[in-house]
Order: C-alpha cells, then structure tokens, then sequence
C-alpha cells in the first residue's frame, strides 16, 4: 500500500494566513466557522474553495487555535487603529456603521 503524505490547507504569506493556494484569508474561514456556519455553508460563501480545505484551514484554526486567536485580535486592533476616511467624509453614516458593528459582535459573543 502507498504511504499517503499529509497535506498542507494554510500557508502564511505576506504577514497573513492564507487557505493555500488561495487568495482567500484564513480569517474570512475562521469568522465564518465562529459564527456558526458549518464548512458546507463555508463552502457555499466561498465557492473558490473545496470541502476538503475548508475542513483543513478549520483543522489548522483548531490545532492552533490561540495563536490565530491572538492574530486576529491584532490584525483588529491594527485596523480600528487605521483611520477611516468615512470618519471624515460622512461622521453620521459612519457612527450608524460602528453601531451596527457593535451589535453584529455583541451577538456573535
């Protein structure tokens, strides 16, 4: 019988976590999967990717999972750090957005 070799399904590029081969961010898997899609649901929001690698880049999240939990804090802190040029341009919409998005977490929480 052949030996099967293990596979990779994440690989980090340019300072971030990518499902392998893909332009699509281990992130955007990882948010979904907390939010509580399953990775058939995954799948269908992200139909670039296969079954198999939404499974793998959801095992790899597990494996290490205080690690990517920690780097995704920090790449949102990194963001909310960054001006937001609708601050500027439209502080009304802007506010109704930030709202919003403290909700869309609360719920998520």
């Amino acid at each position: 019988m052949p030996v099967v070799a293990a596979k990779s399904y994440v690989e980090y590029r340019k300072d971030a976590y990518w499902v392998e081969g893909t332009r699509i961010s281990l992130d955007s898997v990882v948010y979904a999967f907390r939010s509580g899609l399953s990775p058939e649901s995954i799948v269908q929001s992200f139909p670039l990717l296969t079954l198999e690698q939404v499974y793998g880049a959801i095992a790899f999240y597990l494996a290490n999972r205080v690690e990517i939990d920690s780097y995704l804090t920090a790449e949102e802190a990194a963001f909310d750090a960054m001006p937001q040029p609708l601050q500027t341009t439209d502080p009304a919409l802007y506010n109704k957005l930030m709202v919003a998005r403290s909700g869309s977490q609360q719920v998520g929480s």
